[in-house]
């Protein structure tokens, strides 16, 4: 009988991930749905306008976290014919989804609150509104907390900007209470209305976050220089890699894509280059285990330039500049 074939590390890294990011959207939309339910009632309990901000963020929350929950179980399946690299952006297109509904939020409430500062409305029922607001804030946090474990298990993007938006809910449901309570206990419902417009600015503010991160991830921006470093000390720690180059990072959903050249010793055997590199893998795997690699071999001395579209220039190349510092540009007009 044939024993099962072993499990690679990075697999079971980046299926623990998933089961993390599973469960933790799971969580989300519980907590969304409940905080509808209570924030419905309050709303009409006492017609407040900053109840009434963070009922609409609710809504669109359920909504983001529904979105959440199926773009981490889509970009969660394997590659296949159409998706070599996997389906990993899903969870930046979510993330842009998401910041999509909250501009749509801010703008929604933002105007809702103009309107009751000049035509304040009174806050009736105050008590409930506060209670529920205080349950949101527990109910909020602790998801924010949760979903903090999650992140550090998984890295999902779309799990980081689903807390991102409940964390800026959990400061806009303090400004709520500040509202609630001086709409009703302070008969001032103008302050009810400011809060309501302080909440809407928080979440456009919160949006423009999420909008520039997920903009990176789908326009393929590359890990930052300090990991950059790391992984290039990280391949350079074997003596028989004397340079590395071509160093490209980017990411794909909660997987770390690496690719590079480095340069061997041209009379190495094919089995024996082949040895090297995997171990360089190993070291890099050590320290992103949720990474795919793929590091070409250049015999040292001989390189050619090669690479297609962005290759590199025979200067970059060159043994005397082993590991060559990309060209920086301001942009891609200059």
């Amino acid at each position: 009988m044939t024993s099962p074939a072993p499990i690679h590390p990075a697999s079971s890294a980046i299926e623990d991930a998933h089961s993390a990011t599973r469960a933790i959207t799971r969580l989300s939309v519980g907590v969304a749905v409940v905080l509808i339910a209570l924030k419905a009632f309050a709303l009409g309990a006492s017609g407040s306008v900053s109840i009434l901000a963070s009922l609409a963020d609710s809504a669109l929350d359920l909504v983001a976290s529904l979105g959440v929950f199926f773009a981490v179980r889509w970009a969660a399946a394997p590659p296949d014919e159409d998706h070599r690299h996997g389906h990993g952006k899903g969870e930046a297109l979510a993330a842009m989804v998401q910041a999509g509904l909250v501009f749509a939020s801010a703008l929604f409430v933002g105007w809702e609150a103009l309107q009751r500062i000049f035509d304040p409305r009174p806050v009736s029922s105050g008590y409930w509104g506060v209670l529920v607001i205080l349950i949101s804030i527990a109910l909020t946090g602790w998801l924010v907390w949760m979903q903090g474990r999650a992140i550090r298990n998984s890295g999902s993007m779309a799990v980081k900007a689903d807390r991102a938006h409940y964390t800026s809910d959990l400061a806009s449901n303090v400004v709520v209470l500040i509202g609630v309570i001086s709409g009703t206990f302070l008969s001032a419902p103008g302050l009810d209305a400011a809060a309501g417009l302080v909440v809407a600015v928080w979440l456009f503010w919160g949006a423009l976050g999420m909008l520039k991160s997920a903009a990176d991830h789908l326009v393929d921006k590359a890990l930052p220089e300090s990991d950059r470093i790391a992984m290039t000390t990280a391949v350079l720690a074997d003596s028989r890699i004397s340079g590395v180059h071509q160093l490209r990072t980017r990411m794909a959903g909660s997987v770390v894509m690496i690719q590079m050249h480095v340069d061997l010793d041209p009379n190495l055997t094919l089995e024996a280059a082949h040895t090297i590199l995997v171990e360089a893998e190993n070291r890099l795997l050590a320290g992103w285990p949720r990474a795919d690699i793929l590091i070409h071999p250049d015999p040292r001395g001989r390189a050619e330039i090669h690479g297609g579209v962005f290759a590199e220039t025979a200067a970059e190349a060159s043994p005397t500049n082993p590991t060559p510092t990309p060209k920086t540009r301001k942009g891609p007009w200059a």
